[in-house]
């Protein structure tokens, strides 16, 4: 069966319909890119929402979004064959040296704030992650390391399989908190830092607008200038979108407090946090396989895992591929469900570890773009890495949003999410569906030295 191109967006009735409703609720919030921040508004109530929500585009009638945790290109799949990767990095000395091979687990995170980033990149020479703090443990150099095929075999299973792409931008140069409220609205309101509460404070597992009253977050904006704000906005995202059009969305996530909290984006979201939609669109992640065997995901689910899972130093890796692994068994056990569903398998930050490329310069030069991170796209549809290679398109935070909001003719958010390349193309939706890959847990190493606590690694 052929299929339209995905590329084209023809203004519907519906189009129009939703796109008023978003103008609405942007009027409502008193919001855009470039204007100063109001006071934070009551929620907003749209008066009129679509009955009928639109058909796909595509056969996908699902898309699943699984952000993980602070890992670079390189240092995953930098030997990954056809891939642009390396096996060297460029020391202080200006030479070539050998990256070295990363542990399972680390004995600590290495630090990956904005102005860590920048000294690294050191004006595109990508020599100084050796003087990142923590990137020295135990003697040797862990910023400039990585994994090869044996210590990550359930990933390069899905990259050979299924598509994978080596030019993932993350959208901002620096920690998880900004990246993470791209992958929801394609929009940060220039946050580059993660929330910080001023001491003697207690952050406990909050970074939005339930978070302690000191807390404040660094916004660097394209003039340079600094300020710093609480961590509470009120844009529009695509849950808003979805609501409009009448589309099912849930964002599964650990539970108020609990290790990994901090992830759970739409909790910075002012009209969400405190609107209807989080009492019914915010779950529990462990709801996720429920759902996925059930066969009741909704159009658009985000998956947040705790952070004993989430890969974030020292967090084992392998501990952290067993967990995705379950979570994509769920759909690919149900015949029904893979038959249309699209995975999209991202980390959020480049984490401290070195990666090869230099990111490009975004609208804000400031803090875009982010070092490159693993991202796959795992489909019945997907163009295999095996038939196909590597898709070598540049994507960003907003090309997730953009396959949405292609897959159901949704309006974009903002100018990145509509000038962005769509992940849709990965897909090739004229060819024969491959199979699914349910694959086993594996058992990990033993990393010398005492087991990290559940919450360690959840500081970014």
């Amino acid at each position: 069966m052929e299929h339209p191109s995905i590329h084209t967006r023809p203004v519907t009735r519906f189009t129009v319909v939703t796109a008023l409703l978003l103008a609405v609720t942007v009027s409502l919030l008193g919001w855009s890119p470039t204007a100063a921040r109001p006071a934070l508004p009551a929620a907003p109530t749209l008066a009129y929402r679509v009955v009928q929500p639109p058909d796909s585009t595509t056969p996908i009638q699902h898309i699943v979004i699984m952000d993980k945790e602070n890992r670079s290109f390189d240092s995953y799949f930098g030997t990954f064959p056809g891939a642009n990767g390396t096996t060297t990095y460029t020391g202080t000395d200006g030479l070539r040296h050998t990256l070295n091979h990363q542990p399972d687990r680390l004995s600590g995170d290495i630090s990956h704030d904005h102005i860590d980033a920048v000294h690294a990149i050191d004006n595109g020479k990508m020599d100084k992650f050796s003087q990142i703090p923590g990137a020295i443990q135990h003697g040797i150099d862990e910023a400039d390391s990585q994994f090869y095929q044996d210590d990550l075999p359930k990933y390069w299973k899905y990259a050979q399989n299924f598509t994978l792409t080596d030019n993932f931008f993350s959208t901002i140069l620096g920690a998880s908190f900004a990246n993470h409220l791209w992958s929801i609205a394609a929009e940060d309101d220039d946050v580059d830092g993660v929330p910080l509460c001023a001491l003697p404070c207690k952050l406990a597992q909050r970074w939005g607008c339930d978070s302690v009253a000191s807390t404040r977050v660094e916004e660097r904006h394209a003039d340079g200038t600094t300020e710093k704000v609480f961590p509470c906005f009120n844009f529009p995202t695509l849950g808003d979108s979805l609501d409009a059009a009448g589309l099912s969305w849930k964002y599964y996530t650990p539970d108020y407090n609990k290790p990994g909290y901090i992830w759970s984006s739409y909790d910075a979201i002012e009209h969400i946090r405190y609107g209807p939609d989080w009492q019914t669109n915010i779950v529990n992640y462990a709801d996720f396989p429920k759902d996925a065997q059930a066969g009741t995901l909704p159009a658009v689910s985000w998956l947040v895992e705790p952070t004993s899972v989430s890969e974030h130093p020292p967090q084992s890796v392998c501990a952290g591929e067993n967990w995705t692994v379950q979570q994509i068994n769920a759909i690919m056990n149900n015949p029904t469900l893979w038959a249309n569903t699209a995975i999209i398998l991202v980390w959020d930050d480049f984490g401290g570890f070195y990666d090869h490329v230099v990111p490009p310069k975004g609208p804000n030069a400031q803090i875009m773009y982010g070092l490159r991170e693993p991202a796959m796209v795992i489909s019945p549809y997907s163009k295999s890495t095996l038939v196909h290679g590597v898709n070598h398109t540049m994507y960003s935070f907003s090309s997730m949003l953009k396959m949405v909001e292609d897959n159901w003719t949704l309006p974009a958010l903002t100018d990145m999410d509509r000038t962005a390349n769509s992940l849709m193309l990965t897909q090739d939706f004229n060819q024969r569906p491959l199979p699914p890959l349910p694959l086993n847990k594996r058992t990990c190493p033993i990393t010398p030295g005492p087991e990290p606590g559940p919450n360690d690694g959840a500081g970014d």
